[in-house]
């Protein structure tokens, strides 16, 4: 039998579709991926000018794909504070947290972006997880006066240099002082937004989450039209940004085995608190003893890869000692760059690697992340 030379995804009714779907069609999609149960947008065009277009205008991505889950009732804040590791009794109303949910052993079930809409009314904007379920398990248990459940929301990114102009040009000038990750309700002649100053890219940048979506085409022709003056681009999820940054991919970089000392720069969201939490005790301990490995970051030799379509496995001196995760070129920096888990001992930057790339072997040098900007200076401007 010949090897097929291209695969096709099927639509149908057994994945979502969002209120952007047939948008993203007419803006030129040629592939989908399957996140969160929804399509989600994968190629528009050339991603080295729609790395530029993020990096030097402003871009629009349809992002509904991360799934909302909403935790409501007068013990809403003492359960979403039991999910996860970080203290969130410091969060105030308006108020956005890159957090993690935990297990009992004290691994990731999710890293969400987390939103504090109302005094008793959390968002969480999920990474590709059916966490939505695990939330809703851990409330049946807990004994609170809790409800979770997930709201018709669907997000857009609006990122780049230029998303301020552009934001601005729509709802006024009161956005440009919002704050980084804080939010805020507001419509935009009738249509239901909540705003916040996040995104998936670690540049200048806003989210809004649709609340009506069967307003989803007057929102995403209200922001192409106020882009205009400011060379907006639609285009999908930036891979080369998002790992310049140190931003990591709940699943395929780490996931539900993975506890947070494990992973570099997700230690200090284990956050020293009064109250329990689910995995505290295991997390604790972890402190306490160390971990025997590290997700970290690695350069890549040689011409630009393409992205990894399973892990790449990483040897030293002939011995299998991990994997690479994720690897991108990075247009900016001019050079290969991803992630590595590698034992403990070699987690340092400047270890050499052997890496079995799908192209071939490679040799790498362990790096330290992020790449560019490790202080967020660029996205809280």
């Amino acid at each position: 039998m010949p090897t097929p030379t291209s695969t096709t995804l099927n639509f149908g009714p057994w994945y979502r579709r969002s209120p952007f779907f047939e948008a993203t069609l007419r803006a030129g999609c040629s592939a989908y991926d399957v996140y969160q149960h929804m399509y989600h947008p994968n190629t528009y065009g050339d991603p080295v000018e729609e790395y530029w277009s993020l990096i030097n205008d402003v871009t629009l991505w349809d992002v509904s794909v991360e799934r909302i889950v909403e935790i409501t009732g007068p013990d809403a804040t003492a359960f979403t504070n039991l999910l996860t590791c970080r203290d969130l009794t410091k969060c105030a109303v308006k108020q956005g947290k890159y957090m993690l949910v935990t297990a009992e052993d004290g691994g990731i079930v999710n890293d969400p972006v987390l939103l504090r809409i109302e005094e008793n009314r959390w968002w969480l904007a999920l990474a590709d997880s059916d966490a939505g379920l695990y939330a809703m398990g851990v409330a049946v248990n807990s004994g609170m006066d809790v409800h979770v459940g997930h709201p018709d929301v669907y997000p857009v990114q609006v990122q780049g240099p230029k998303a301020k102009d552009v934001m601005r040009d729509l709802f006024g000038d009161w956005v440009l002082d919002m704050k980084y990750y804080w939010c805020d309700e507001t419509d935009l002649d009738g249509i239901p937004v909540v705003i916040s100053r996040t995104g998936w890219t670690a540049v200048v940048g806003y989210e809004i989450y649709l609340r009506d979506p069967s307003r989803g085409d007057d929102l995403w022709d209200r922001i192409l039209d106020a882009g205009k003056p400011y060379d907006i681009r639609v285009t999908p999820s930036s891979d080369p940004r998002r790992i310049e940054a140190g931003i990591f991919d709940w699943g395929s970089d780490f996931g539900l085995e993975t506890n947070p000392f494990e992973v570099t720069g997700l230690e200090r969201l284990v956050e020293p608190q009064d109250a329990d939490y689910v995995g505290k005790e295991a997390l604790e301990r972890i402190r306490r003893e160390g971990v025997s490995r590290k997700l970290v970051g690695i350069e890549l030799d040689g011409p630009p890869v393409d992205q990894p379509s399973k892990h790449w496995p990483a040897s030293r001196d002939g011995e299998h000692v991990g994997h690479v995760t994720d690897a991108t070129w990075s247009p900016r920096l001019e050079k290969n760059i991803g992630y590595v888990w590698v034992p403990i001992g070699l987690a340092a930057p400047g270890n050499r690697l052997d890496i079995e790339t799908d192209e071939g072997e490679r040799t790498g040098t362990t790096a330290a992340i992020p790449f560019i900007d490790p202080q967020k200076k660029v996205p809280a401007a």
